[in-house]
């Protein structure tokens, strides 16, 4: 159970990973749904990018994290990290949307 766990995990997180760092670094914006970003004007999405790619690389993290840590210890702290970088994670993007967006939908 160990090992599904952490494979389930580090799948998880590396999706997250991956869509943050093409969302960031790419400016892939087309990974976002559309009523996101309808808002956002030319001139801030780079910035708008980088801050919803950000959060995710951050959610990502926590969530590879929880698999390793919960895989070799038996405590939850690996689950107090995937809850931390996610409310972090998710405060980034909800700061995003209503800058840029101006309003979370």
């Amino acid at each position: 159970m160990r090992w599904f766990e952490l494979t389930f995990l580090l799948v998880v997180g590396s999706i997250f990973f991956c869509l943050g760092w093409k969302i960031w670094k790419k400016k892939k914006i087309s990974l976002i749904h559309d009523y996101h970003y309808k808002r956002v004007k030319d001139i801030d999405i780079k910035a708008y990018t980088a801050q919803i790619g950000k959060s995710h690389l951050i959610i990502g993290t926590g969530i590879i994290l929880t698999g390793i840590i919960d895989f070799f210890t038996d405590t939850l702290f690996g689950w107090w990290v995937c809850g931390l970088t996610f409310c972090i994670g998710l405060v980034m993007i909800i700061y995003a949307q209503i800058k840029y967006n101006h309003g979370i939908f």
